[in-house]
């Protein structure tokens, strides 16, 4: 009686949330290793190592005045995440709304277009002796510059990366997640559990969503994103629903980039040079702020 009860709830959940799957009340949701898996290793490999790639590629390999290995890091990010997410949403139990997730989707090309510009240019200050910990009016080799009018359009362009690029990127990509997270719900009770494979790639995944939370100054996108998560759970939970493996996966991995967001934030607390920089409340270091402040100069230079 009660498993008849259960598959009438399952089967009305899902035609309710307009399901393509209503044919198995039981169905058992898949976690999509395959997915998760190219999300992390791009995230890893055309995001965070496309900084690494424009400071260690020799600059003979790719000249100042032409576009760096990290730039054609960033366009085939700009392509491939757009993509991955797309099949994201394919895969959702729940129909989405498509206004939504095409907005979405445009804005999060827009934004990540605008940042390769910015970063770019960023990076290229950077080799040419630009100090990421202070800012740009702050920087010597700003102070050199003749007119004194020109620190006024690189303060723009400090705006468009740093602020209007990173909000136009993470916004609409966090949206795109917690809709997507919304239809990861199931009253199997199977589903309460991650697989193996979830479990392996936890850690790169919360790791690098700290970084993107750090880098990019998104901590409060990030953070109603995450209370929105631990609300649709309780509301679901009231309902009898719990979150399948994929949902599981997100929320843990969010969990995890707060947790080391936290630790992040405690072993800085007291850096005067970095207050500076980061005044207020909301105070989270750059991870390449740091660098230039207390690594790089430690470092043998890679080219003259």
């Amino acid at each position: 009686m009660r498993k008849r009860q259960n598959c009438a709830m399952h089967a009305a959940f899902l035609t309710r949330h307009g399901s393509r799957e209503t044919d198995s009340c039981l169905r058992k949701a898949q976690f999509h290793v395959d997915l998760w898996c190219y999300f992390t290793l791009q995230n890893w490999l055309l995001d965070f190592g496309r900084p690494l790639a424009m400071i260690f590629c020799p600059l003979a390999w790719f000249p100042l005045n032409k576009p760096s290995a990290g730039d054609y890091f960033h366009m085939l990010y700009n392509i491939t995440t757009p993509f991955l997410l797309l099949k994201l949403i394919e895969r959702s139990p729940k129909t989405l709304p498509r206004s939504a997730v095409y907005l979405c989707i445009i804005t999060f090309v827009m934004g990540a277009s605008v940042h390769l510009v910015g970063e770019s240019i960023n990076h290229r200050l950077l080799l040419s002796g630009y100090q990421l910990h202070l800012s740009v009016r702050e920087n010597p080799i700003m102070k050199s510059l003749t007119p004194q009018t020109l620190v006024d359009s690189f303060e723009l362009m400090q705006y468009y990366d740093e602020s209007l690029a990173h909000c136009m990127w993470c916004v609409p990509l966090f949206l795109i997640l917690f809709l997507y997270f919304t239809g990861c719900f199931t009253i199997v009770q199977a589903e309460q559990t991650m697989p193996i494979s979830a479990w392996l790639l936890l850690g790169p995944s919360g790791l690098y969503y700290w970084y993107l939370v750090t880098e990019g100054q998104i901590f409060i996108p990030f953070i109603f994103t995450f209370f929105a998560m631990m609300a649709t759970v309780v509301h679901q939970k009231r309902r009898g629903f719990v979150p399948d493996g994929n949902g599981l996966f997100l929320l843990y991995s969010f969990s995890l980039s707060l947790v080391l967001v936290t630790v992040w934030v405690a072993c800085l607390w007291n850096d005067q040079v970095l207050r500076r920089k980061y005044p207020g409340v909301m105070y989270i270091p750059e991870p390449w702020a740091v660098y230039t402040l207390h690594l790089r100069d430690k470092q043998v230079p890679l080219a003259d």
